[in-house]
């Protein structure tokens, strides 16, 4: 009779797993609940958002029912494959109290079979339970699923008393995680946006009304980044203050020390004259065949990286340590370095070489959109090639830039600055920029290095090689 009790419970009771939601991802933070207990939500809703490692995602619920449960709160970092929510698949039966904790003595009924044909929205629906324990991160106490359920529903109905939920303040989920970091209400921010939509420039103006401008850089350096994310306020006397290494941030330290401290790092120079270039950044503005994407400098430089991978095959390769091979690539996928507010992130056009200006141009555009909002998927930062980072949206002259792990190159691009140059026997105003490229000096030589930097340099001077090399 027990046994028959425990298995209408866990028929009726389904619980949802953290997903992988990228490439072996480990673990991800709960950011926000979009439901709470007694919500009713339907297949593919999105129930809340969570960081990971490489970028800020939304997970859909993989079935219908009424939320019993949440697991762990807002702000609590959750292993892959443990639960996260419980949800009523059957309300209204009488079939006893779900089970509150994940790891139950009854093994649970198999996940029903998703419908024909049906693709899963995220991998990693029923990852299995991680055979190896993580020791609990310094200054952070996960309360266990009961006690943390316990404190959601408290926090979510007012001590368990049933509340009439305000209207939510409409914003994305990148300026919600923004006006979280600064400790500002979005219900007391006022929206500039369309449709009443908070914008993060509302959500800065909030926390700091007085903001002095920052110096203008010119449009040829104008990168495809969001702003950084801005500190949040520092309370009156404080001598330090201490910020929680994770998410973006963590992958990016492990990253580059990774990558620092295992491929041999080599920067080469070279300032070159772009002032051709920047005409016909101008003219291609005007052209019809363009109308509609964003043409920059970016735009010019990414092709002329293209045509000189084309020119040097050899740069587009990676070191495999494991094999002790070179693994030669025959396709590009471009890497852009992007400034977000959860930090820099690498995302990639795939396929770049095969792409023509405009697809190219519509490329950088998305790319641009979708890191700027925040919604660029671990999915679009693997995998990549080749790597520039522009540098000069800063209004810096260069920099030696730490090759992306699994890259062989990496090109940084400087301001663009009218300066005094030898043109044609005299000194006159010219665009003139400084290019610096890093190459892992296991797979690239100095001479391959060299020839591949200067034909970037020399597409740049004379523009009309796009033609005559490609």
């Amino acid at each position: 009779m027990t046994t028959m009790t425990d298995t209408s419970n866990a028929a009726r009771f389904r619980e949802f797993k953290m997903p992988d939601v990228g490439e072996g991802l480990t673990e991800a933070e709960i950011l926000k609940w979009y439901v709470q207990p007694g919500d009713t939500v339907t297949d593919g809703q999105v129930v809340c958002e969570v960081e990971t490692a490489k970028a800020a995602v939304e997970l859909p619920i993989p079935f219908d029912g009424v939320v019993h449960e949440l697991r762990f709160p807002e702000g609590t970092t959750v292993d892959v494959g443990q639960v996260i929510i419980a949800v009523d698949v059957a309300p209204g039966s009488d079939s006893g109290p779900a089970p509150s904790e994940p790891e139950a003595a009854t093994a649970p009924a198999p996940e029903a079979e998703a419908p024909k044909g049906r693709q899963p929205v995220l991998v990693g629906y029923g990852v299995a339970e991680s055979s190896t324990k993580r020791r609990a991160r310094k200054g952070t106490e996960t309360a266990p699923p009961a006690a943390a359920a316990a404190a959601v529903q408290a926090e979510l109905n007012g001590q368990g008393t049933a509340a009439i939920p305000e209207a939510r303040p409409l914003a994305k989920p990148p300026v919600r995680k923004l006006a979280k970091d600064l400790g500002i209400d979005l219900a007391t921010v006022t929206p500039t946006g369309a449709g009443g939509v908070i914008t993060r420039e509302d959500v800065h103006a909030a926390a700091t009304p007085a903001v002095p401008s920052a110096p203008s850089v010119p449009e040829a350096s104008v990168e495809a980044a969001a702003p950084a994310q801005a500190s949040a306020p520092v309370p009156a006397g404080a001598r330090e203050t201490r910020i929680p290494v994770k998410g973006v941030r963590k992958a990016i330290a492990q990253a580059m020390v990774g990558s620092a401290f295992t491929a041999p790092h080599v920067t080469e120079f070279v300032t070159v004259d772009v002032t051709r270039t920047m005409k016909l950044v101008a003219e291609l503005k005007e052209d019809k065949d363009m109308a509609g994407v964003r043409v920059n400098p970016l735009l010019i430089i990414a092709r002329a990286l293209l045509v000189a991978i084309k020119r040097n095959p050899a740069v587009n390769a990676v070191w495999d340590e494991a094999n002790q091979e070179i693994v030669q690539k025959h396709y590009v996928n471009l890497g852009i370095a992007a400034a977000t507010p959860r930090g820099l992130i690498v995302p990639n056009i795939k396929d770049a070489h095969d792409q023509t200006l405009p697809q190219l141009a519509a490329s950088l555009g998305e790319l641009v959109a979708t890191a700027r909002d925040g919604k660029t998927s671990p999915a679009a930062m693997a995998g990549g090639t080749v790597t520039i980072t522009n540098v000069g949206v800063f209004g810096v002259d260069t920099g030696t830039p730490i090759l992306n792990p699994g890259e062989s190159a990496i090109l940084a691009v400087g301001a663009i600055k009218l300066q005094p140059w030898v043109h044609k026997g005299k000194v006159k105003p010219r665009q003139v920029t400084t290019l610096a490229l890093s190459f892992d000096h296991r797979l690239i030589d100095g001479e391959l290095g060299s020839k591949f930097l200067a034909d970037i340099a020399a597409i740049l001077e004379q523009p009309k090689r796009l033609i005559t090399w490609a």
